[in-house]
């Protein structure tokens, strides 16, 4: 695994004469954090799966590393193994009986000797951090469980880049936690991870960029600069992450040389670095 770039530029696609994507541009750049958020149908999964290249766009073109991918069979199936895609449910992917047969399935169908495939399976499962889970079962895993086994079969054709269709969706406050630690340990190991999401404060706080759907188009950026926009998030239907919204209360602006205002430590900083007005004095009446 190696950290490339990915790119969709002028993507267009439709569902018979129902446009979704109406040329949509996307940049993640190798080893950053993009948050990908915008309102339930409005492309986001559409847009992950042209990025995937399971889907074909009717126009535009899809990057990896500067080579386009391309349209024939052999293209497609190099762009997979750089590229992966997760589905926010796991049962759509997970159909072995037991865990180490599942994530063994794409190394298998790769023609990996079973030294080999054993390795990948091994590593997937440590990096998700389910490795006592490997015999376990399918049907006897939780729903967290089965979202981290149907990554790790993705992880074990150890793509460059990872897409993620609402990793964090269902799952209990511990859960996310999990989840999140083992994305970090992913990127440890040079894959950049896309991550769909309508969570706008996990967005923030995890990001380095945030890109929304809205009108078939993307708009990213920082994800302050993003989240922030009134406009934006009202067409995507979205709220303001709550500490945006307690830093415009304190009347917080740290500027581009602040600390970032994207969780608690970071607008407790801006609040220690914000000047301290000196106390009023009181006028002397003469007598």
């Amino acid at each position: 695994m190696s950290h490339l770039s990915l790119t969709g530029a002028g993507l267009t696609f439709a569902y018979d004469d129902t446009p979704v994507l109406r040329g949509a541009d996307l940049t993640v750049a190798g080893g950053t954090r993009i948050a990908l958020l915008g309102a339930n149908g409005s492309g986001k999964t559409t847009l992950l799966r042209v990025l995937s290249g399971a889907l074909r766009p009717d126009a535009g073109e899809v990057r990896v590393g500067g080579d386009l991918m391309r349209g024939d069979r052999a293209g497609r199936r190099r762009h997979r193994e750089l590229v992966q895609l997760v589905l926010q449910d796991p049962d759509d992917q997970l159909f072995s009986a037991d865990v180490r047969r599942d994530v063994s399935f794409g190394p298998v169908n790769l023609g990996l000797s079973e030294r080999e495939v054993v390795a990948r399976v091994d590593e997937a499962l440590h990096l998700l951090g389910i490795a006592d889970l490997a015999d376990r079962p399918v049907h006897r895993l939780s729903y967290g469980q089965r979202k981290r086994v149907a990554i790790a079969g993705a992880v074990a054709m150890r793509p460059c880049l990872l897409l993620l269709d609402e990793p964090t969706a269902g799952l209990d406050p511990v859960g996310v936690e999990e989840m999140l630690a083992a994305l970090a340990r992913l990127e440890e190991h040079e894959t950049t991870v896309v991550l769909a999401t309508h969570d706008v404060d996990l967005a923030l706080a995890w990001a380095h960029q945030a890109a929304v759907v809205a009108g078939g188009l993307v708009v990213q950026g920082d994800p302050v600069d993003v989240l922030r926009r009134a406009d934006l998030l009202a067409a995507a239907r979205l709220r303001r992450p709550w500490v945006l919204e307690l830093a415009d209360r304190l009347g917080l602006d740290p500027g581009p040389d602040g600390p970032p205002l994207r969780d608690l430590p970071g607008i407790a900083a801006a609040l220690g670095a914000r000047p301290v007005p000196a106390p009023a004095t009181r006028a002397h009446r003469r007598p």
